[in-house]
């Protein structure tokens, strides 16, 4: 599905980073940062120009030929690995930062995909996510229309014990992210550091 979705000239979500991770940026130590699910780059170019080291995991070869390409318009390196979450190993205690942002997954994955994220931080490391919330499925303005895919700050605390939540909410707000995130949306949105 992914392949055929960003199989188009255009970026789907746009070429702008994220406004909660360009909000929160600065709480990344400098060092390597991995993009969970970063599709066609617009997060992991935006982070590689902030001069961390970047590596963008995604399934889709489609997404990261893209990000390839935009990284390439951008004049900056990120390092791009085809893979599945669901099995894909972050490396433990050696990132500065994680960052999930709009990654849909099912709750099993997920749960896992987060207990590993926690391992993979660094002392000081920051994980940063943005997700839809069920509430979401009112708007119709982007992600998943399956509630299982969708996530709430309760569930995300318990899925990132070990992890010091400095900032925690759920919250509306105006995204404009390409052709599939736009409108008023239901996110959840964290950020948080590894002892």
């Amino acid at each position: 599905m992914w392949d055929q979705r960003f199989n188009v000239p255009e970026y789907i979500y746009g070429t702008n980073p994220n406004d909660f991770l360009v909000e929160m940026v600065n709480h990344i130590p400098k060092g390597r940062v991995l993009c969970l699910a970063d599709g066609e780059g617009r997060n992991g170019v935006y982070l590689a120009k902030q001069g961390y080291t970047v590596t963008s995991v995604d399934q889709s070869s489609v997404g990261l030929k893209k990000a390839q390409d935009l990284a390439t318009v951008h004049g900056v390196k990120i390092e791009t690995v085809q893979a599945d979450l669901a099995d894909y190993p972050i490396e433990e205690g050696c990132w500065a930062g994680i960052i999930s942002i709009f990654c849909h997954l099912p709750p099993s994955i997920r749960k896992d995909v987060h207990k590993r994220a926690v391992n993979g931080l660094a002392s000081d490391g920051c994980f940063i996510l943005e997700a839809y919330t069920p509430r979401q499925l009112q708007y119709k303005t982007g992600g998943p229309q399956s509630i299982d895919l969708l996530m709430d700050l309760p569930t995300l605390q318990q899925e990132l014990n070990g992890l010091q939540i400095k900032h925690g909410k759920e919250i509306e707000r105006q995204i404009e992210e390409g052709s599939y995130h736009s409108g008023l949306s239901a996110v959840v949105q964290i950020m948080a550091r590894k002892a």
